[in-house]
């Protein structure tokens, strides 16, 4: 520690405000795979194997423009042609490449694939997930290894 402060980790979880719980699990659940973690009370907790989103039922908010959280998934071609699928429109005028929506309650979500970038889980994590298959593309592993932490 530096100064007193403590140095960053990750993130644990991240907390959406939805309308209500079951409908945001339905509305989510038709677009990805996941395992339920639990409810308690208005809440309910999607796993992410070593991180979950908390889903909290008041969102009283305007639809988020700008801020917004990127999903890590094991295919962004996949979730693209789900929403299509579900009629779920793009934010538009975004650069190539971004595959960005908001859920019904105005979350603005953003979807990015495990293979290209560095976020990365242990091989233990990934295979509990049922995803140790997932590999990272050349320039994901060049930019995790550019900051040694890339051994393979």
């Amino acid at each position: 520690m530096e100064n007193n402060t403590s140095k960053l980790v990750g993130i644990n979880h991240i907390a959406l405000e939805v309308g209500n719980v079951d409908e945001a699990l339905d509305f989510y659940g038709q677009i990805f795979s996941f395992e339920l973690r639990g409810r308690h009370g208005s809440m309910a907790f999607i796993d992410l194997g070593d991180q979950f989103i908390a889903l909290a039922e008041g969102r009283t908010q305007t639809p988020d423009e700008g801020r917004h959280f990127g999903l890590v998934v094991e295919s962004k071609d996949a979730v693209c042609k789900r929403l299509a699928e579900l009629n779920i429109d793009l934010i538009p005028n975004l650069p190539e490449g971004f595959l960005d929506f908001l859920d019904p309650w105005g979350n603005h979500i953003q979807i990015v694939e495990y293979g290209t970038i560095q976020f990365t889980k242990t091989p233990a994590v990934l295979n509990a997930m049922g995803l140790g298959h997932l590999k990272k593309s050349p320039d994901a592993e060049e930019e995790l290894r550019e900051k040694g932490m890339w051994s393979e």
